[in-house]
């Protein structure tokens, strides 16, 4: 064990301090996180609405051929739209909330 000896002197006399300031990580729990059961109750009734709209749009899908059914067909359509968009939203909400308390992020 050649070289060991008394260590050697360096100019810096510690760490310099972190630009950002570090936190210690969360630790999550279900008695924390009262607001599970309700994005989770969200997340359900839109997936509802959305099942709904589906339903209404495809009912819409009839042969009557005029300009009428067809605007209204469409209205259908943008309804389901807005529907699924808000059911993502929901589910992603609900996702995240849980990614923290299982994972912390």
């Amino acid at each position: 064990m050649h070289g060991r000896g008394p260590p050697s002197k360096t100019l810096m006399k510690s760490w310099p301090a972190p630009l950002t300031a570090v936190r210690p990580k969360a630790k999550f729990t279900f008695m924390e996180n009262p607001d599970f059961d309700q994005l989770l109750k969200s997340y359900r009734e839109a997936v509802d609405h959305w099942v709904d709209a589906i339903h209404a749009e495809e009912s819409l899908a009839t042969e009557d051929h005029s300009m009428v059914a067809m605007e209204h067909w469409d209205d259908a359509g943008f309804k389901l739209h807005d529907a699924e968009l808000v059911a993502k939203k929901a589910r992603d909400a609900y996702k995240n909330a849980l990614r923290k308390k299982n994972y912390g992020f």
